[in-house]
């Protein structure tokens, strides 16, 4: 069917899906009206280090890919908005300034609800996210990334939880305290495993979090790691950004077993749009980084560990030469969302961006383009009902299980 200029115009404009070439007749109207009726959710988004300063206020069209103006354009309705620190040497020293980093991040978040309370709300449960969509609101879940950075004692999970973290996940790139990463940090020459899985201090904050009914976020995990969440945790567990390794070969990707173990956990996978990990690299790109690795010295486990100044220098000139990776697309993400459908079940898969922290492909570059999500699912044959699960039913559901079976 074809729709009516102005009509099209402005189903484009709210739900960014001009730019999505080659839908059938009629796919770009279907979508707008699924999108709108239900209740797209962000699994993982974090927040650009400037996030709703004086400088850059939420209330504008910021240069990160989260704030108010791309929320309404995309007609997003909740997300999970993380605390992250990054990780470094485990001094006390760094535990002081990764907790303020933390403590900083916390007020951010708290200070965004209270800056505009007429546009947004915390969520501390599933039904708390329904209820505030309902009110024509934005429902704001507050999660954890790298917790074993500024996390060194069970009670502190008790602390957190009191802030309204609701999902906490054990690591970043490289090992901490809690657990063993799917990255090691060859700039802090890391071997495979440090922890061999999750440290006695991880087990143990696996068994808080149960008891508190926080949702359990595997994403990041080395895979023994990952086994030994899921062999202790009692509730069914979420990976909030994570993608596909039989597509794209490697290890912060998730392998056809873990899928497997993830399903039978009763939990969930959310399908991250972050190119480097939907989109195998090309001969080229990897020659490049090779070649810059080599330049450090980086040549594997058994390199020197680089100053810190120099670690940072290598960092930057990382994500300066990833920058110029070709860009994966929504084909792209939707192809991984259906391998891990027919793996699993559609009742086990979700979305997230990981915006502000390195996700961005082409079609979801911002928050604001989430329509075009929705569209490439109608496209490839997603119902109305299935792609409600994909964007929100699936996490909430796994989310209010974890609750109930918390105290």
């Amino acid at each position: 069917m074809k729709i009516p200029m102005a009509r099209g115009a402005a189903i484009a404009l709210a739900l960014g899906v001009a730019a999505l070439a080659g839908l059938p007749a009629g796919a770009t109207e279907d979508a707008g009206a699924i999108h709108a009726a239900i209740l797209p959710f962000d699994a993982h988004v974090d927040i650009a280090p400037d996030f709703d300063s004086a400088a850059n206020p939420a209330s504008g069209d910021t240069t990160g890919q989260f704030d108010l103006p791309k929320i309404q354009r995309g007609g997003l309705k909740g997300a999970a908005v993380a605390v992250f620190v990054g990780q470094e040497a485990e001094t006390p020293a760094y535990l002081v300034q990764a907790r303020a980093a933390a403590e900083a991040q916390d007020a951010t978040i708290h200070n965004f609800v209270r800056h505009y309370p007429q546009q947004v709300e915390q969520a501390l449960t599933p039904a708390d996210v329904h209820r505030i969509a309902a009110a024509g609101k934005f429902a704001l879940v507050e999660s954890i990334v790298n917790g074993g950075a500024f996390i060194d004692r069970v009670e502190d999970v008790d602390l957190w939880a009191s802030r309204g973290a609701r999902i906490f996940g054990f690591v970043h790139a490289g090992h901490n305290r809690l657990a063993d990463s799917s990255r090691p940090a060859l700039v802090r020459a890391e071997g495979a495993s440090r922890n061999g899985g999750l440290s006695p201090l991880g087990k143990a904050v696996v068994v808080r979090l149960n008891s508190l009914g926080i949702l359990i976020d595997v994403s990041q995990l080395s895979d023994a790691a990952f086994a030994d969440v899921l062999a202790l945790s009692k509730a069914p567990v979420v990976a909030s950004h994570s993608d596909v390794r039989a597509l794209v070969d490697n290890g912060r990707n998730l392998t056809d077993a873990q899928l497997d173990a993830l399903g039978k956990n009763g939990g969930v996978v959310a399908i991250n749009a972050f190119s480097a990990y939907l989109r195998p690299r090309d001969p080229a790109f990897t020659a490049k980084l090779e070649a810059l690795k080599a330049e450090y010295g980086l040549k594997g486990d058994s390199s020197a560990a680089l100053p810190l100044e120099k670690a940072k220098e290598y960092d930057r000139r990382y994500h300066e030469l990833r920058a110029s990776e070709p860009k994966a697309n929504v084909d792209d993400l939707v192809k991984a969302i259906d391998h891990a459908v027919q793996r699993i079940g559609i009742d086990h898969v979700a979305l997230s961006s990981d915006f502000n922290h390195g996700g961005g492909i082409i079609g979801w570059a911002d928050e604001g383009e989430a329509g075009n999500v929705t569209a490439a699912l109608v496209s490839h044959g997603y119902t109305k009902a299935q792609i409600g699960k994909l964007w929100s039913d699936n996490l909430l559901r796994v989310w209010g299980e974890a609750q109930a079976l918390g105290r």
